[in-house]
């Protein structure tokens, strides 16, 4: 089979999969079916103690199953964190700390007794992305995934990209500025968050913006006044689209890709950063690489993550 999309059009429909999601605090999972469309969703608080998550994780499996009119042929996992496809174990993750050196994949195998395919949140978003929303039809794509962390995945003609040693796409981990800060320290969500109380400290005309009235306030709560006109929110998210757009401008210059497709929390708030981003983009791309790229929103949602999972454990029961 020459490509994903060949093992894709290819698989039984009568086969069923499931794709779980893994966030702090909660796991979402989809039931797909041969042809790779949504048959049932699930959502549920997670408790990422090893000993519960197992549990959790074969519980929301049996719910699924029990709307299926086949056999569960493959469980595919999404986890936000660096997986390590030699080993499958998850070696970094700020969100799920107790998963790190955890073999999730064999004590699922062993709850399960059924495949399960282990991976990254950004390459299962990516996959889903590339399939059914906004990479669809193009042959290289770039994915962002811009949340409470940052991370990235590559698809080039139709296969995802790992890398030497399958750790590739780490876009949070790209210098935007002169004094070596990384994309993930300006312009993961926390970090907005850290920044926008700084400039609140530091400049009394920032009082004048609802923010001030709030010291508790999120990532959403900025994206929130932004849309509703609030000046210093908008100018945060402007130049939070910026730092963005550096390290979307190095990715453009050296692979020349098609596509880039923007997805994660970060990027809820629409076109008032997705335009900052490509304003910055353009300027610091090679102009023929930049009139070649399309840079779009995501369209798939946080249903993402859990979908391109399910595509993932698809895949693999036919290569096996």
């Amino acid at each position: 089979m020459d490509t994903d999309e060949t093992v894709i059009s290819n698989t039984p429909h009568a086969a069923h999969f499931i794709g779980v999601a893994l966030f702090r605090g909660l796991l979402r999972a989809t039931l797909l079916d041969g042809s790779g469309t949504l048959q049932a969703q699930r959502e549920m608080p997670l408790n990422s103690d090893t000993a519960a998550l197992v549990p959790n994780i074969v519980e929301v499996t049996r719910s699924l199953q029990s709307e299926s009119s086949s056999q569960i042929s493959g469980l595919g996992v999404g986890v936000s964190g660096l997986v390590n496809p030699s080993t499958n174990r998850i070696e970094i993750s700020s969100d799920l700390p107790a998963l790190i050196g955890y073999d999730l994949h064999a004590e699922l195998v062993r709850a399960l007794n059924i495949p399960v395919t282990l991976t990254n949140d950004a390459n299962a978003a990516a996959y889903a992305e590339y399939h059914t929303g906004a990479g669809r039809n193009s042959r290289s794509m770039f994915y962002a995934l811009i949340g409470n962390g940052i991370g990235g995945a590559f698809i080039i003609d139709g296969h995802l990209w790992f890398g030497a040693s399958g750790f590739a796409g780490e876009f949070g981990y790209m210098v935007v500025d002169a004094e070596g800060d990384v994309l993930e320290s300006v312009a993961s969500a926390p970090n907005i968050v850290r920044r926008t109380q700084e400039r609140l400290a530091r400049d009394s005309t920032s009082s004048l913006s609802k923010l001030a009235l709030n010291h508790n306030f999120t990532a959403a709560d900025i994206a929130h006044e932004a849309k509703e006109g609030d000046d210093f929110a908008l100018l945060m998210i402007e130049r939070t689209g910026r730092y963005i757009g550096v390290a979307i401008a190095s990715v453009i210059n050296l692979l020349n890709i098609e596509r880039i497709v923007l997805g994660g929390s970060v990027m809820d708030v629409g076109d008032l950063i997705l335009n900052s981003i490509v304003r910055e983009a353009k300027r610091r791309s090679f102009r023929p690489c930049f009139d070649a790229t399309q840079i779009t929103l995501a369209a798939l949602g946080t249903e993402a993550v859990a979908h391109g999972a399910g595509l993932l454990a698809r895949n693999a029961s036919m290569q096996a």
